[in-house]
């Protein structure tokens, strides 16, 4: 794991975020195209312009009513305080959260962004505004593999030279060692939710029965990918050490005060590494 210092948000908001030397073929590129505005005005001006917002919710289910976080109920923003420590640990090092996507996954990147006063992307979100909707960015990729490939590293390329941020990178940021590299430029986590979980909250309209299959052989492909990470933040392991039965009651707060408590160690870890090398 490397630990950078990070660019700051004024410095970031007028700097040009435009890549150099991109060499896509049509339709598809970030540089020329249309379609590479989304991408430019969702890293400068969102950078400009957001502002914290700190929310409390199941992270499971969001019709979900009666689940009370303990955190929460003792001190709602104890995740809040704590991040602040954190952050000046971590000097602007940007946070990838790497695993299958789920609404779990997006809430805590949200969430934990706003803890830390820093700024949420999502990677596969990025790629698919530059190739002109979901739709589109399927149709290319199943056109044009090694093309939507490329697009997923210019994107991580663009996000990892930056600081301050919460990235939610999507399965691409784990399929190639050129993605596991810029992924070292920040901390990494995975954040493992059980498949069945995962289809659970799909929206995809397909039954559950259909969706669970392709979500397990999903899981057993990229766990070794996921497994890189710098750690692991595990949904079942946290309820089990809340002594929740049931994986709903897991709450945001509960997520973030564990992967606080993650980049606690490895910040720590890298302190005492640098320390140790200085000459007596």
């Amino acid at each position: 794991m490397e630990i950078i210092a990070g660019t700051t948000a004024t410095t970031m908001a007028t700097q040009s975020i435009t890549p150099k030397g991109l060499k896509f073929d049509p339709p598809f590129s970030l540089l020329h195209s249309q379609s590479y505005a989304p991408i430019r005005t969702s890293l400068q001006y969102s950078i400009i312009s957001r502002k914290p917002r700190i929310t409390t919710r199941s992270i499971a289910d969001d019709t979900t009513s009666n689940t009370v976080t303990k955190v929460a109920a003792e001190d709602p923003s104890f995740a809040v305080k704590k991040a602040a420590d954190i952050s000046t640990e971590l000097k602007g090092t940007s946070v990838f959260l790497v695993g299958m996507n789920n609404a779990i996954k997006t809430h805590l990147g949200n969430f934990l962004a706003d803890a830390l006063r820093y700024y949420y992307f999502d990677s596969d979100s990025l790629v698919f505004e530059a190739a002109g909707g979901e739709s589109a960015a399927k149709a290319f990729r199943e056109s044009d593999e090694k093309g939507y490939q490329q697009a997923e590293t210019e994107v991580l390329k663009q996000l990892s030279s930056m600081g301050r941020l919460v990235v939610c990178a999507g399965n691409g940021a784990v399929q190639s060692s050129a993605n596991l590299a810029l992924l070292r430029h920040g901390i990494s986590l995975w954040i493992d939710v059980p498949p069945g979980m995962v289809a659970r909250m799909d929206h995809s309209g397909f039954p559950e029965s259909e969706v669970l299959p392709q979500l397990f052989a999903l899981y057993k492909e990229m766990r070794d990918g996921y497994a890189t990470a710098d750690a692991t933040v595990s949904l079942q392991k946290v309820a089990s050490q809340l002594g929740y039965d049931d994986l709903d009651a897991v709450t945001t707060e509960d997520m973030t005060l564990e992967v606080l408590k993650e980049i606690e160690k490895l910040t720590r870890k890298k302190k005492m590494m640098e320390e140790a090398a200085r000459p007596f």
